[in-house]
């Protein structure tokens, strides 16, 4: 399975490469959208000193994560999801179920952008920042729940994705689902306990944002409980398997090109 990822990680540079201006353009976006982001910030504390209990470089660590994340998505998720919703309509998705591997491994790995790791970088160095100007240090605790969540996030976000892609075997036509959800996305650049009660459901249990994002930060900065952290686990392996069992319903009733 690695060594399939690696190919089609490769193959997916290698097209990336003749485009050397988006990496470019992808800095920048980068860079504006951090700009905005800080803009933020520093309006909200401009007139308070913590926010919901997040003193400034707590929520520049959350900050970092949220790129993190992003870069992520938009480095290894979102481009296989769109190729994905391309052959549905196509009808050119039968190259793949014919295949003689997973299906949902290969659907999940046909395309990368790596330039999008921009944002991965960004993200990996405003965290950085936020964790010298703290200046609490990380205890090897801290670092691994914060590993560990960070992997259960990018598990449920990826589940959370196919959940979507998915329904386009009935649907077809569903991208503005997944803009909806890139949406709903934005409003992890702040901890989820600032959002009203059914906002802050929403974003917890609907669209998990917060176990892709407000958790993570909690636990690096060393606010994660043990439930907490068990119940990130939990629901990766739920929705991801909820997720895996759709996914093969879908491919049962697709009917295929030909049909």
């Amino acid at each position: 399975m690695f060594h399939l990822i690696a190919t089609y990680f490769r193959l997916g540079a290698l097209n990336e490469l003749q485009y050397r201006a988006n990496f470019w353009i992808n800095l920048l976006q980068s860079i504006l959208s951090l700009l905005a982001a800080l803009a933020g910030m520093s309006v909200v504390f401009y007139h308070t000193d913590a926010l919901a209990g997040w003193q400034p470089m707590e929520l520049l660590a959350l900050l970092g994560i949220y790129f993190l994340m992003s870069g992520f998505i938009s480095t290894f998720v979102q481009p296989s999801m769109e190729r994905f919703l391309q052959d549905i309509r196509q009808g050119t998705l039968d190259f793949v179920l014919t295949k003689p591997r997973d299906s949902q491994l290969l659907v999940s790995i046909r395309r990368f952008s790596i330039w999008s790791l921009t944002d991965v970088i960004m993200g990996a160095i405003v965290l950085g920042i936020a964790l010298y100007r703290l200046n609490r240090g990380v205890t090897p605790n801290q670092l691994l729940a914060f590993l560990v969540v960070l992997a259960a996030g990018a598990v449920i976000v990826y589940s959370f994705w196919l959940l979507l892609a998915t329904t386009a075997f009935w649907f077809v036509n569903v991208e503005n689902i997944l803009v909806v959800f890139q949406s709903m996305y934005q409003a992890g650049r702040w901890p989820v306990s600032i959002y009203p009660g059914a906002l802050r459901i929403m974003l917890t249990v609907l669209i998990p944002v917060a176990f892709a994002v407000t958790v993570p930060a909690e636990a690096i900065i060393g606010r994660l409980d043990g439930p907490m952290l068990l119940a990130s686990l939990l629901l990766a392996a739920i929705i991801f398997t909820a997720a895996r069992a759709f996914w093969r319903h879908g491919v049962r009733s697709y009917s295929g090109a030909s049909a």
